[in-house]
């Protein structure tokens, strides 16, 4: 019987996490849709601003894919959306032919200090911190 309500304690939490989740992902989808971006866009703008803090710097698209919750192919396309609107750059890595090296813009750069707040705000209600 113990082993029934601690799998039950152990479903609960596990379902609290999903919809803390789900909320919280569409909450910063909406503050951001009018600004062009959604939840995972941001994370990777974010993710490119303390990978690559320095105007020019570039980040492993490699190096990002462990950190982002999509797929290789879900980043890649994201990654040529932003490139497409003028947010990032691409280039492939002399060193590693297979590589690809992916930079913020100065516009990227300034979409995203425009839109931190707005993401952090959001976080803050959804997680109630």
């Amino acid at each position: 019987m113990a082993s029934k309500t601690a799998g039950a304690r152990l479903e609960e939490r596990w379902r609290d996490i999903l919809s803390a989740h789900a909320r919280t992902m569409c909450e910063i989808d909406r503050v951001l849709h009018p600004h062009g971006l959604g939840a995972s866009d941001f994370e990777v703008l974010d993710m490119l601003t303390t990978a690559a803090p320095e105007e020019g710097e570039q980040c492993r698209v490699q190096n990002l894919a462990g950190r982002v919750h999509l797929s290789q192919s879900a980043l890649s396309r994201l990654i040529a959306r932003l490139e497409k609107d003028g947010l990032v750059t691409r280039s492939v890595c002399v060193e590693d032919r297979r590589g690809v090296w992916v930079a913020l813009t100065s516009k990227g750069r300034d979409l995203h200090a425009q839109v931190l707040p707005l993401q952090r705000a959001a976080l803050a209600r959804t997680l109630g911190a």
